[in-house]
């Protein structure tokens, strides 16, 4: 409560005006300056409570008006502490433990999948390009000059000898001129839709995966890629189910052609054939219901299509072709043929190892 002007007024003598004494002013002026202190003390630390106003017009003495203005700007300082005393964070310093991203996983390339988060398998069989130039060669020839150029040879007058009059009038699919001027290497590639590759041999797969920056699958891989996530001996299933994959087909290639499944399997023309206007050949990935799953993704045609080559320089090929005649599924395999061998039957497919992330 403000001092009352009476308070502030020296006393009149009954006689009249007096002069004041010199205690008396310096009593109203260290009243003035407790007064005014007080006041400031309000402003800068808000409401204060009553006693303590009450105590201001008490007539604090100046000695004590000096501490009251120093505690005041503590409190100011105080009033205005509302967070945390928190060091600004370092331009420049790492994120805290919480905003860490977890590690990114190894991955695969776009065409192929990831299998058991381990390595890498060709999403589809492969046809072949050439190494240096990126032409196609042809799927129905060895992918080699000089062998190419021999079936080509052979096939032009033996056509004309097997089989009945309307597979004699079969002509044999184009073989690029280049492909018997110059030597080439092969590289695989894995696309959808097209028709595979057949007629190589073990050591040609091995290139061609190897000049993709990619190998041959071992036994186990091939295997454990073909049994999908749930391990089962069938892409589709634990059991064999006829025509859920290509393979086992009522009719085989050379029989209709040749009217022998055991001659000519260098022909070029076996893997064109068709029974009722159905290719015995099928397109990669055409056979929906033959998928490996593996995560959000799927290897397509392990069973079936085309036998295909793995990591065995003794000789081995796997998963069965359209006309083996087999229900053995992720488990069948051949290794009565050497690593050189071919026919219209041997495919490829590659493995990589996972690539670590960018």
């Amino acid at each position: 409560m403000p001092a009352r002007s009476a308070d502030l007024m020296p006393a009149r003598s009954a006689e009249g005006p007096t002069r004041p004494r010199a205690g008396g002013r310096l009593a109203a002026a260290a009243l003035a300056y407790a007064s005014a202190a007080a006041l400031a003390w309000t402003g800068l630390a808000g409401c204060r409570s009553e006693p303590e106003r009450g105590a201001a017009d008490a007539g604090p003495s100046a000695a004590d008006a000096g501490p009251s203005a120093a505690d005041a700007g503590t409190s100011a300082a105080d009033a205005g502490a509302g967070t945390p005393d928190v060091a600004p964070p370092l331009v420049g310093a790492p994120p805290g433990p919480r905003a860490l991203a977890p590690p990114a996983e190894p991955r695969c390339p776009p065409e192929m999948v990831r299998v058991a988060r381990r390595f890498c398998v060709d999403r589809y069989e492969a046809v072949l390009l050439d190494k240096e130039t990126g032409l196609e060669i042809s799927a129905f020839y060895p992918p080699s000059r000089q062998a190419a150029a021999s079936v080509e040879r052979v096939w032009s007058k033996m056509r004309l000898q097997l089989g009945d009059d309307e597979a004699r009038r079969m002509e044999l699919p184009l073989l690029p001129g280049w492909q018997k001027q110059r030597e080439f290497e092969p590289r695989a590639v894995s696309r959808r839709g097209v028709l595979p590759q057949g007629y190589t041999t073990g050591a040609q797969a091995e290139l061609a995966c190897r000049n993709a920056g990619k190998r041959l699958c071992s036994l186990d891989e091939w295997r454990t890629a073909c049994r999908g996530e749930r391990d089962e001996q069938f892409p589709y299933g634990p059991t064999y189910a006829d025509g859920r994959c290509n393979v086992f087909r009522e009719h085989h290639p050379a029989g209709v052609l040749h009217r022998d499944v055991s001659l000519g399997h260098s022909d070029p023309r076996l893997n064109l054939v068709r029974v009722a206007g159905a290719p015995l050949l099928r397109r990669t990935g055409e056979t929906a219901t033959c998928a490996s799953a593996w995560e959000d993704d799927a290897i397509a045609d392990m069973v079936g299509n085309l036998d295909e080559w793995i990591d065995d320089p003794e000789g081995t090929f796997v998963g069965g072709f359209y006309a083996r005649a087999t229900r053995e599924g992720c488990m069948a395999r051949v290794a009565s043929h050497d690593f050189t061998y071919f026919d219209y039957s041997t495919g490829v497919r590659c493995c990589a190892d996972l690539r670590a992330p960018l």
